[in-house]
């Protein structure tokens, strides 16, 4: 194995490979006639050319854009199997799901399987790991072409046992049959080329007779996190790894007038300082000695600001001033009894930082022409398109391979310092450097989840019912990720710049600024318009959720303001405008759980909120209730409880989901109460944990339940933002409900105020 191999430096050394002669990966018709044919005529031919666009088309999941099951499924002739997926390992847990998902299949213990995530050289294109899209995509790739591999195994073993297919059992890499001979997977696939296109159908086992999906597995990427082994991109060490660090601009658009760096170029263990336009950075020995030269290198930069931001308190008015393409998201028309009262309401969001705990950091190499880049980027392939156009080198030399950086969910600066990585590497042949932003430049110039303004109106008939809807949306850009080279951040900054990608909306039914923004509840009319803003003041792009986050806030709030008006309880007014079965049944569960209802004794300074929603309105149903304490006389809140249900169709691994969903409970509650990024006319002014401030241990909610309903046979709907909409309008709720005072604008708890908030 090549020492530079990260799953070889950061994983188990043991890492077990497939042999190249036996790799192989299968496809099959499901009759039994069909199947052994395809697999003598196989055995001759080489692979056939992709189908029909009907064909791909029918493949389930991802198959649809890698047909070719060797892609997903290789075996070698001592029965050892590597599964391959391009989504990548964000600390959501994926990369133990799609172990149970193919052990399941494959009918074998998930220690058997040796999994490799987004690799641009071995792994699918599989795009970006993001919108909750990795279990119902790339899981259900995995799940059908791990199918497709067991029965073509079955009937190759079939062949050469010389017995009926239907007689043969398969269990821990063995295929048994009834005379006592069995067959190892590697035996049967000996010799055989099975380099073939998946079919659209498979014969998936019955979730009856599940012993792996459904069932609690421990993580695989857990251990080397919590006892300190090398588990990061931070963690990587190459032999000959010099370091790096970059110079940032003071400012969006600065430009860098004069720089004497003759004194640095002198400073011990420094090899070279980089310069190019407004680009500046400086490669040294040891990561201190590149600090260092880093620190005195900004202090000899002259600049020019011309940045001008919106000022800190015109930022809403700004969005509404800005030039918009009018985008109609969604509508319903219907008969409606005629309108008794109406409300409406404006509510508002800031900019959110990504926060990762752990700055960005990458590690390139250029060998020769061919760069090799260790990256926690998103997507390895998109990634590899921008560094391709940057360096005006073709896309297959240059080989990008995901290794686990500080999580983000969303576009934070991964994409950025691998850009700074390859500039440097370019700069010195030969040897890797690792680049690792410093604290305040990952703040500072990262991009932001953008700031948005909504404004709902609906009508209520004299059975409090509601009869129209009417919403509308302000919001620039949630994806500027790597489209093209200008869209990382320091190709802007060259002597000869790269201009970045127009950013265009992101069409409905996912949706960007518009996701969540339909009503799922039963109204007889609605309209939903999106002020798409291309305009963009400050830097920003995909933040987790996207435009659901404040959709769910705006909706969820808005209804709980609508069952106040009508003297209705806030989950039985839910109830009432839902025909979703699935949706309700997360509802019932959740109130039912948290003892909701209007008898519930009330206590001072404390309330109860309510809120629901369903991802994108196509993936995890999830319903939240909390219970808040608040203290006047300091403005602090304690959330002292918080009961969710979840329902997001055939569960893998119910710990896996429970994970999600809290850790999506307390990002969101933090990102509620607390996060807004600080700027004034010219500059970025959150640098830190101080003036970025997060929520603290001592903030974590008292108590969380998190409740699933297991739906098996179901499709995989992902959960990774399911719970990003309804905390804020949870929270929200909440707050009225302790304090009668109803707030639109997040944070909710941010300088102080909730102070003198008294109970109602």
């Amino acid at each position: 194995m090549n020492q530079r191999d990260p799953h070889h430096l950061l994983e188990n050394a043991g890492r077990r490979r497939f042999l190249a002669a036996g790799s192989v990966t299968v496809s099959f018709s499901l009759l039994p006639g069909a199947l052994l044919a395809a697999t003598k005529q196989a055995a001759t031919e080489s692979a056939q050319p992709i189908g029909t666009d009907a064909a791909a088309a029918s493949r389930p999941g991802n198959l649809k854009g890698t047909p070719m099951l060797d892609a997903w499924i290789r075996i070698d002739e001592q029965g050892r199997i590597t599964v391959f997926t391009g989504k990548v390992e964000l600390g959501t847990g994926i990369k133990t799901g799609f172990i149970q998902i193919a052990a399941e299949e494959l009918a074998v213990k998930p220690e058997a399987i040796t999994m490799i995530t987004a690799d641009t050289e071995r792994t699918p294109n599989e795009g970006y790991t993001a919108g909750s899209h990795s279990t119902s995509d790339s899981g259900t790739a995995i799940l059908h072409a791990a199918a497709q591999v067991r029965a073509l195994l079955v009937a190759e073993a079939a062949t050469k046992l010389g017995v009926d297919a239907a007689t043969l059992k398969v269990a821990d890499g063995f295929i048994s049959a009834p005379d006592g001979r069995k067959m190892s997977y590697g035996e049967a696939v000996s010799g055989v080329n099975l380099h073939q296109e998946a079919q659209s159908s498979s014969p998936l086992t019955d979730p009856k007779n599940y012993k792996v999906i459904g069932q609690p597995m421990r993580r695989v990427d857990i251990p080397g996190k919590v006892t300190g082994a090398a588990s990061y991109v931070q963690d990587l060490r190459l032999p000959g790894m010099a370091h790096g660090r970059v110079v940032r601009p003071p400012s969006y658009g600065a430009k860098l007038l004069k720089v004497d760096s003759a004194a640095v170029e002198k400073m011990p263990g420094v090899i070279k300082v980089v310069r190019d336009g407004n680009y500046l950075a400086v490669v040294a020995e040891d990561e201190w000695q590149a600090i260092v030269a880093m620190r005195a290198l900004a202090a000899a930069a002259a600049w020019e600001e011309t940045a001008v931001l919106p000022a800190p308190d015109k930022v809403y008015d700004t969005l509404l001033k800005l030039p918009a393409q009018e985008v109609h998201s969604g509508q319903r028309t219907g008969a409606a009894a005629p309108a008794a009262r109406t409300l409406q309401a404006r509510f508002t969001k800031p900019y959110l930082a990504h926060a990762s705990i752990g700055p960005s950091c990458a590690v390139a190499h250029l060998d020769q022409d061919k760069m090799t880049v260790w990256t926690h980027a998103q997507g390895v392939y998109p990634l590899r398109g921008g560094l391709a156009e940057l360096l005006s080198m073709p896309a297959d030399r240059i080989h990008c391979i995901h290794v686990e950086g500080s999580g983000c969910y969303g576009h934070n600066s991964a994409d950025d310092v691998a850009a700074d990585a390859v500039l440097m590497a370019r700069a010195v042949p030969g040897r890797p450097v690792r680049v690792q932003l410093m604290r305040e430049q990952e703040f500072t110039w990262e991009p932001f989840g953008p700031a948005m303004v909504t404004e709902v109106k609906a009508a209520l008939d004299e059975n409090n019912t509601v009869v129209d809807w009417q919403y509308e949306i302000w919001s620039n850009s949630h994806n500027q990720r790597i489209e093209n080279a200008g869209r990382l951040m320091p190709a802007q900054h060259l002597a000869t710049p790269f201009t970045p990608a127009p950013p265009k909306p992101i069409p409905m039914p996912e949706g960007g600024a518009d996701r969540n923004s339909l009503p799922l509840y039963n109204f007889a009319n609605f309209n939903v318009q999106l002020h798409f803003l291309p305009d963009m003041p400050i830097r920003q792009s995909a933040h987790r959720g996207l435009g659901a986050f404040m959709n769910v806030f705006s909706i969820e709030t808005f209804m709980d303001e609508l069952a106040h008006a009508a003297g209705v309880d806030p989950v039985e007014f839910r109830l009432k405008h839902l025909d979703d079965p699935r949706a309700r049944d997360v509802i019932q569960l959740t109130a039912e759980k948290f003892g909701w209802g209007p008898k519930r004794p009330r206590q001072r300074n404390k309330g109860v909120g309510f809120a629901f929603a369903k991802y994108k309105n196509l993936m995890t149903y999830l319903a939240m209730a909390v219970e808040i304490t608040l203290t006047p006389e300091t403005g602090g809140i304690r959330i002292d409880r918080v009961v969710a249900a979840g329902d997001c169709g055939q569960i893998v691994n119910p710990d896996g989901v429970r994970n999600q969903l809290e850790g999506g409970i307390l990002q969101a509650a933090s990102w509620a109460l607390f996060e807004e990024v600080r700027h004034d006319e010219r500059r970025i002014r959150s640098f830190d944990w101080s003036t970025y401030p997060i929520m603290r241990f001592s903030e974590v909610p008292r108590n969380v339940e998190v409740h699933l309903i297991n739906r098996p046979g179901e499709r995989f709907l992902g959960t990774g933002e399911a719970t990003q909409g309804p905390t804020p309008a949870a929270l929200g709720n909440a707050i009225f409900d302790a304090t009668g005072r109803r707030l639109r604008s997040l944070p909710l708890a941010a300088g102080g105020r909730l102070r003198e908030f008294r109970s109602t």
